[in-house]
């Protein structure tokens, strides 16, 4: 059983890489290759989610009743169902995890961010989770000084990862890469519009899953809830994910991108 945390202060020991998944599956879907070749080769991956709490009725709106149903999933069961799906997948790809325990932005500002358009939108300036992720960041390089963090792109525009890859870039610095969020990489012209948008130096490397793109594929569909709707099955998933994998090669691979060091 892999060790599964809630609090900074439970790690023990190194972690060589430390991937941030603003949900439950963003890690696996973007970087589960990776992550999974990390392990066989005996480095220790922590995979940190941060939206992980459970909402109370107060905070279910018009949006998360929205998702609930094309998840078909009950409202009360909903976020349990998807942390236990994730532990499924963290066993298939040999992590360690952390659940931080923050709320979604659909329960989080629930009449805020209450439309699809909303929700990949702006990030409202008054969200808390900029104020929580600093001290949060800034405990996790404290704790684990060696490693080195991966972060979403923001690809996509979901308020999230916006917010993720904000905060973290600006904690985290060096230690830093991003990765590009599946799904919304698969959409044409996503990832250049939001290379564009950032107007900054970014190196791409690539990483090759050419072994552990079966794994990889097989945790991405533990998370049973949300393939069918990121998908439309297992089976166009796997062929999406295929392709996306031969396209960012050489031969089979994953992309991430490190930022230029000033001079």
């Amino acid at each position: 059983m892999q060790p599964t945390y809630t609090a900074v202060g439970q790690i023990y020991g190194n972690y060589s890489h430390v991937y941030l998944s603003p949900h439950l599956d963003d890690a696996v879907l973007s970087c589960g290759g990776a992550i999974a070749a990390h392990t066989v080769r005996g480095e220790r991956v922590l995979v940190v989610t941060l939206c992980t709490a459970v909402p109370t009725p107060a905070q279910l709106g018009p949006l998360a009743e929205e998702f609930h149903g094309e998840w078909n999933l009950q409202h009360e069961d909903a976020v349990t169902t998807r942390l236990d799906e994730d532990l499924c997948a963290m066993q298939l790809v040999g992590a360690d995890c952390l659940w931080a325990g923050m709320l979604d932005s659909i329960y989080r500002m629930p009449f805020a961010y209450d439309t699809r358009e909303r929700l990949f939108g702006t990030p409202r300036p008054e969200d808390p989770l900029f104020g929580v992720l600093e001290p949060f960041f800034q405990n996790l390089a404290e704790r684990l000084p060696q490693a080195r963090f991966y972060a979403p792109l923001g690809i996509g525009y979901h308020v999230d990862h916006q917010i993720t890859y904000h905060v973290a870039n600006q904690v985290l610095g060096t230690q830093l890469s991003f990765y590009e969020d599946i799904y919304y990489v698969l959409l044409p012209g996503e990832l250049e519009k939001r290379q564009h948008e950032l107007k900054r130096a970014l190196n791409a490397e690539t990483i090759d899953i050419i072994t552990s793109l079966d794994c990889k594929i097989a945790a991405i569909d533990a998370y049973a809830s949300q393939v069918p709707e990121l998908f439309g099955g297992s089976e166009p998933m796997a062929e999406a994910i295929r392709t996306y994998a031969a396209v960012v090669g050489p031969v089979l691979g994953e992309r991430v991108w490190v930022p230029e060091l000033a001079h």
